[in-house]
Formats: C-alpha cells, structure tokens, sequence
C-alpha cells in the first residue's frame, strides 16, 4: 500500500448523489424489532432490509390494505 494516493486527477461519481437518499421515518417498535431480527438471521444490516422491502413493494406495485376499527 503507497504512504499517499494522488486524487487530483480523479471524477466524482456523477450517480452516487441519486442512489440513496437520507430520510427520516418514525417506525414503531415493533417493526424495528421485526427487522432487527431478521437482521439477525440474515446478515443483513435491519436498514438495508427495510430498504429492500420497501423497493420490493414500490416495483411490484404493492397496496397496502387497512382497515380502521371504528
């Protein structure tokens, strides 16, 4: 490994700023314990599993079906 790497000549990644965007949810608990766990068992950090479920459900066209208790 070099003591210092010359970037003076290097391009940004012109696709990076639009991979990911940083957001605020307010989850319940027991969704971030459900994909905690998962987490757990899979490997797979619980925000990346998040993220692959919701992209999951936004291709597939997924609805989502409530129903309030009157």
């Amino acid at each position: 490994m070099k003591k210092e790497y010359d970037f003076s000549d290097s391009v940004r990644n012109p696709y990076a700023k639009h991979m990911k965007k940083q957001v605020t949810l307010r989850l319940n608990k027991d969704a971030i314990e459900y994909f905690k766990a998962m987490a757990n068992e899979t490997g797979i950090p619980y925000q990346n599993l998040i993220n692959l479920y919701l992209t999951e459900c936004a291709h597939s066209g997924k609805k989502l079906t409530l129903k309030w208790a009157s």
